[in-house]
């Protein structure tokens, strides 16, 4: 563990160790075997990869970005990605949790959210084509059949054939429903497909011998809509009976995006069967594609959250690091005295209270995807049927908030360290730039954030028998209000027990809409719902936190103040932390939490604008 520009490490432990408690998880056998210094000197081989080798690529995709060549239909990768890509494959973490005797290392999925979290901050781009190994083999494992899992499941797991996650065509991006690729059934089992998918992420490249392409098609007669949606495996070249490449498959890349940010990430067009000698292997059952897509869609989704964090991580922490050495102005005590000698900014009241709120709602979102993490995997580890459903429903409640919330504040807090640089942030000088360009395409793929809302508004909880998922969650806030009681002062915890209430009242009016058949009312506000719960359960958190760092910077800093204080502070690197994990969690709730009640009040008065509006309102804009 080490001070990095990255990811604070520091807190990464507090959150595993100290509210997670990760180590409870060795009751279960799959994880038996594993201890703290395990899972400290993987996460500590993941920061060195990221620093040493992702983070110095990061630039280079940007500037020098990807090359094309429409004659080959090939992409090449820069230079600089091939050797981190290969350090990240050797130390095994594309693997890390799967099971032993598939050739995996078994940890937990805890570890390994956290491990990632370190390789987008050191660059996103090129962590989307190790993850994407991980998606595929994933879904491979669980719905392949053993012809196929023995095919293609091995070289995957060595790290010398890639994956992708082909859904979206130039006609049905949220609405798979209306793809039009097809498959056609072969006497000897296999589909031939046709058709043509957009937005593939990783869908060409030059770091892996192969490419193995879970492609979503309707096989030849099948009902439209996503009942008649199947999944198939398309590899980029077929493979010979002994396990050797052989032809290439009738699948080619016929052109890449040019992008607002990721630029080192091919994302793809994706041409199938133009000649119509496409080869494709069924996954799981016919007409079964949604059920298993789905299962990777979710885990993309939560990802996608993990990214948009770890950006933010990364946007943070430069800024703090250029706050303290771009010195501006006198001190505010001494505004008056022209004589005064000039600071630091990060001594500037108002820089303080923006890199204060990049802190917190960093350390939030670090809290809340590690939290579902752990909760997947008690969900797939335990013997208790109600542990396991309590954990589900954990799962699912989250999993939208975390890919629809974090990518949402991941855009705010990214756009406040460029504001931390002032006219600096704004060129291309300083890495924030990029990762200004880079975090916004999370709102936005895997499933936008309008989609995600819905999907919690309707699926994980309004129509969720009983509303299960959101008592348990509930009962998670509840109890971590009785337990603040007599440690936090009660101006932090009211507010998170007052907002509970206020979701409360916010769940029962919409019911009450959806009894009533209101649905377009329902829609209007599903996207307040979800940017509503996100900081209240950020605030949660950090309550939670409260309880474990008020105790223990009262025992390292006690009531010192001014120069007593900051020696401390200065000599001591855990009362710097925990102190400073104190405040910016009373600053969350003190500061930025009280903008959930406007949100609330927004949703309850049900302005029926939005509804009433027609297309011709937006006038003077052109209608073709």
């Amino acid at each position: 563990m080490s001070l990095n520009q990255l990811v604070d490490s520091r807190d990464v432990r507090f959150i595993m160790f100290e509210m997670l408690e990760l180590e409870k998880l060795n009751r279960f056998d799959r994880f038996k075997d594993f201890d703290r210094n395990i899972y400290e000197d993987t996460l500590d081989l993941a920061e060195k990869i990221a620093l040493e080798q992702f983070y110095p690529s990061n630039s280079d995709g940007d500037k020098t970005g990807l090359k094309f060549d429409p004659k080959k239909n090939e992409v090449k990768v820069p230079e600089s990605f091939h050797k981190a890509f290969h350090s990240y494959i050797d130390a095994g973490f594309h693997s890390l949790v799967f099971p032993p005797e598939m050739g995996g290392m078994g940890f937990p999925s805890c570890v390994s959210m956290a491990a990632s979290e370190y390789f987008n901050a050191g660059n996103t781009a090129l962590t989307m084509y190790c993850g994407a190994i991980t998606g595929a083999l994933y879904i491979l494992a669980s719905f392949g059949s053993e012809e196929v899992k023995n095919t293609f499941i091995p070289k995957m797991m060595e790290g010398k054939w890639g994956g992708t996650m082909c859904l979206t065509e130039p006609g049905a991006g949220s609405d798979l429903g209306a793809l039009k690729t097809k498959a056609v059934k072969q006497p000897d089992g296999t589909y031939l497909i046709t058709g043509q998918k957009i937005f593939i992420s990783n869908g060409e490249h030059d770091m892996t011998e192969n490419i193995i392409h879970p492609v979503l098609a309707r096989i030849e007669g099948d009902p439209e809509g996503t009942k008649g949606i199947s999944i198939f495996v398309v590899p980029k070249f077929l493979v010979n009976p002994d396990g050797s490449l052989g032809a290439r498959n009738d699948v080619i890349c016929s052109g890449i995006e040019h992008k607002m940010g990721l630029k080192g990430n091919a994302t793809s067009t994706l041409n199938f069967g133009d000649n119509g000698k496409c080869v494709g292997y069924l996954l799981g059952q016919e007409r079964q594609g949604m059920k298993v897509m789905f299962m990777l869609m979710n885990a993309a989704r939560i990802h996608t959250g993990v990214q948009a964090e770890a950006v933010s991580s990364a946007a943070y922490m430069h800024a703090v690091t250029y706050a303290r050495n771009r010195i501006q102005g006198a001190h505010i005590t001494q505004m008056l005295n022209p004589a005064a000698p000039k600071v630091p900014i990060i001594e500037h009241p108002d820089v303080k209270r923006m890199l204060l709120y990049m802190k917190s709602t960093v350390e939030g979102m670090r809290m809340l995807f590690l939290f579902l993490a752990y909760h997947e995997d008690i969900m797939h580890s335990s013997s208790s049927a109600d542990e396991v459903k309590n954990s589900t429903a954990i799962v699912e409640i989250l999993t939208p908030i975390v890919k629809a919330g974090i990518s949402d504040a991941g855009w705010l807090v990214t756009a406040e360290a460029m504001q931390v640089y002032g006219g600096y942030g704004y060129c291309q000088e300083y890495p924030v730039e990029q990762y200004a360009r880079d975090v916004k395409v999370f709102s936005i793929y895997e499933g936008t954030n309008a989609i995600q809302s819905l999907d919690l508004q309707m699926r994980k909880i309004l129509m969720n028998p009983e509303m299960y998922n959101y008592q348990v969650l509930k009962k998670y806030i509840t109890d971590t209000i009785d337990k603040a009681k007599g440690i936090v002062d009660e101006r932090y915890v009211a507010p998170v027990a007052r907002g509970l209430e206020k979701l409360g009242e916010i769940i029962a009016m919409m019911g009450k809409q959806l009894q009533e058949g209101k649905f377009i009312a329902l829609v209007a506000n599903a996207t307040p719902l979800q940017q509503a719960m996100f900081p209240l359960i950020v605030a949660w958190l950090h309550l939670w936190s409260l309880t474990i760092t008020l105790p223990k910077s009262r025992a390292l800093v006690g009531d010192a103040k001014g120069a007593d204080r900051k020696k401390i502070l200065e000599d001591n690197d855990e009362a710097a932390y925990y102190s400073g994990r104190v405040l910016s969690s009373q600053f969350f709730i003190g500061a930025e939490f009280p903008k959930f009640f406007g949100m609330v009040e927004c949703i309850m008065n049900n302005e029926g604008a939005a509804i009433k509006v027609d297309s011709a309102n937006f006038t003077g804009a052109l209608k073709e």
